[in-house]
């Protein structure tokens, strides 16, 4: 089975692909759907005052209806209108992934949907929080670019080990949490280890940091002022419990700014504090702040050795453009400058995204070494040079030349040709018998083997993932969980039965069916079930039928007293239906 694509899906590369999963859309069961239509009834109720206008503006846009847990197809359908598109996939996915897709106008989307028992918060993403919350803000134009903004920044966010290690706690503990039937002490032990690995995470990596500002404006963002706050984060606006909890005294409203970058998060709690943003156009203003500090702007030492820490493929690009895609494993320092760097393994060469002829990981299948900087005792970069200037220092063809460099490298060998950039300055110089070390130490010789040394006088950007992404085979996802799935049994299966029943009648599929035996099941076979209850006194107040609504009234009475957790959900249910009734009356 796949998933229909689009014109915006069609431009996903294959490794962004890999994590896409069809909607099984008949797998959503009518207790489901139901869940779907209470939380969003509420939501809307309580939104239409306390949310920024872009929400229910944004239903509108995207065809998100209150009824009916939305088709992604039916969606993809509205969001081209915006330039934006949907996916499903199977909960978390690695974090720079997910900001990846943000970068093409592509929303994830969790297909799977809370329990009935997690109504009001789940810690997995799910269609509620991704489609009822992420997608109405997007139908935002200023919200939407901030957003296509933060994925291509965030996915050239270096990360660390750890990070992924906490990736995969959270995920499991996701999924163990929102299974049916798991232990208490499993959840527990899960949530005990993502608590140990938060407390030893050392210094933050660029991607921790940016999945910060992530947190405290796309999922749990507030704009206006601290005083007079409107929700606009997805995570508030998927949640009826914490979206009226946020409104209270009891969480600090701070303003807005990069600290937001500096402050964690426990994805577990209710949150204690929230950012409040003055307007849309600010969250890009702090973005591009904090994108000021990673190394895809600054380079230098300090970016090459954040990529070695990470262990990750990355990428460095030269002051002449030249970028080398790889894994770096070493770098040779000089006054605190990089003089000379490594790579492992498979490794590329591209200018400006795209990879060179003859530069390919075939080319450099055990990796790439080369000097930076300028040569010892000369002011002029290699890269600034004329030809004038590098005939006078026999930096030609057919040369046997012995460079040494400030950081006390020396290449010695025959120069074979020069590799030039779109603006005629020299990226690359080709030896043979080469010979290059550093001090008294060699780091390469060959006689046979071609040595191509790279141009540049320093660093000047250093980011995660590969320059060229045709260059390296990124499909390579394996899952290490996946949701659990659990075969309702007989009695579930009778309990799903029942609410589509009403949910056909309700929808005038079929109006034969009995509400009271309905309900008399409910209440014989299922005395702890209140949400198909409160669908029939919304029923029951439909048709005039007080007295039948009177008789669910009491039920749910017992319900509460036996179920005192169940207590608000109910009287919510039941006030939004008499909130309707006593509107129309006064029409």
């Amino acid at each position: 089975m796949k998933y229909i694509s689009n014109p915006v899906l069609d431009k996903l590369p294959a490794h962004l692909q890999q994590y896409i999963k069809p909607q099984d859309y008949n797998g959503y069961s009518a207790i489901d759907q139901a869940v779907w239509r209470y939380v969003m009834r509420k939501n809307v109720d309580y939104l239409s005052k306390m949310a920024h206008a872009s929400y229910l503006e944004g239903l509108k846009k995207t065809g998100i209806s209150i009824d009916h847990i939305p088709n992604m197809y039916g969606m993809n359908r509205i969001l081209k209108e915006i330039g934006w598109a949907a996916v499903a996939v199977d909960g978390f996915i690695p974090p720079s992934a997910f900001m990846e897709f943000q970068a093409y106008n592509v929303l994830v989307i969790a297909s799977d949907i809370r329990q009935l028992d997690h109504i009001e918060y789940t810690p997995a993403p799910d269609i509620i929080h991704e489609g009822a919350g992420h997608a109405p803000i997007i139908a935002n134009p200023e919200y939407a670019e901030y957003l296509r903004r933060f994925g291509e920044i965030g996915c050239k966010a270096i990360s660390n080990a750890k990070d992924y290690e906490l990736y995969e706690a959270v995920r499991h503990l996701s999924i163990i949490k929102e299974a049916p039937g798991t232990p208490q002490e499993e959840i527990d032990k899960a949530e005990k280890h993502i608590e140990d690995l938060q407390n030893n995470m050392g210094e933050p990596s660029e991607i921790a940091l940016i999945r910060n500002l992530h947190w405290w404006t796309v999922e749990y963002g507030l704009i206006g002022t601290p005083e007079n706050p409107k929700i606009y984060g997805a995570g508030l606006l998927s949640s009826i419990g914490e979206s009226a909890w946020c409104m209270t005294d009891k969480v600090k409203k701070i303003p807005y700014s990069i600290d937001a970058a500096y402050t964690s998060f426990d994805i577990t709690q209710p949150q204690p504090q929230l950012f409040v943003t003055p307007d849309f156009a600010y969250l890009s203003q702090v973005l591009e702040e904090f994108a000021n500090t990673m190394a895809l702007r600054r380079g230098g030492l300090k970016g090459i050795q954040k990529l070695i820490e990470s262990k990750e493929l990355g990428t460095i690009e030269l002051s002449t453009g030249l970028q080398i895609s790889g894994n770096f494993d070493s770098v040779i320092e000089h006054e605190g400058k990089p003089a000379f760097f490594q790579t492992v393994g498979p490794t590329a060469l591209s200018f400006r995204e795209k990879e060179l002829v003859g530069h390919s990981t075939k080319q450099h299948a055990t990796g790439f070494g080369s000097p930076i900087g300028k040569l010892k005792g000369i002011n002029l970069a290699i890269e600034d040079m004329s030809p004038l200037d590098l005939k006078a220092y026999n930096i030609f063809e057919g040369q046997q030349v012995s460079l040494e460099f400030e950081g006390h490298i020396k290449v010695s060998g025959q120069i074979i040709t020069g590799t030039r950039n779109l603006q005629g300055e020299i990226i690359l110089v080709t030896f043979k018998n080469c010979r290059v070390s550093h001090k008294d130490k060699v780091l390469f010789e060959s006689n046979d083997e071609l040595y191509n040394m790279a141009v540049g006088r320093e660093i000047v950007s250093a980011f995660n993932g590969p320059a060229d992404l045709n260059s390296f085979d990124l499909v390579t996802h394996k899952v290490s969980s996946s949701t659990i799935k659990v075969k309702a049994d007989s009695a579930q299966s009778k309990l799903e039965q029942y609410y589509e029943q009403i949910r056909h009648f309700r929808e005038g599929k079929n109006i034969t069916i009995s509400r009271h035996k309905v309900f008399e099941a409910i209440r014989d076979d299922y005395p702890n079930d209140w949400l198909l209850p409160v669908e029939l006194y919304e029923l029951a107040k439909e048709n005039g039928d007080n007295d039948f609504a009177q008789e669910i009234a009491a039920h749910l009475e017992t319900v509460k007293l036996n179920h005192p957790k169940l207590g608000h959900l109910i009287d919510d249910g039941l006030n939004l239906v008499n909130h309707k009734f006593e509107t129309e009356k006064l029409k």
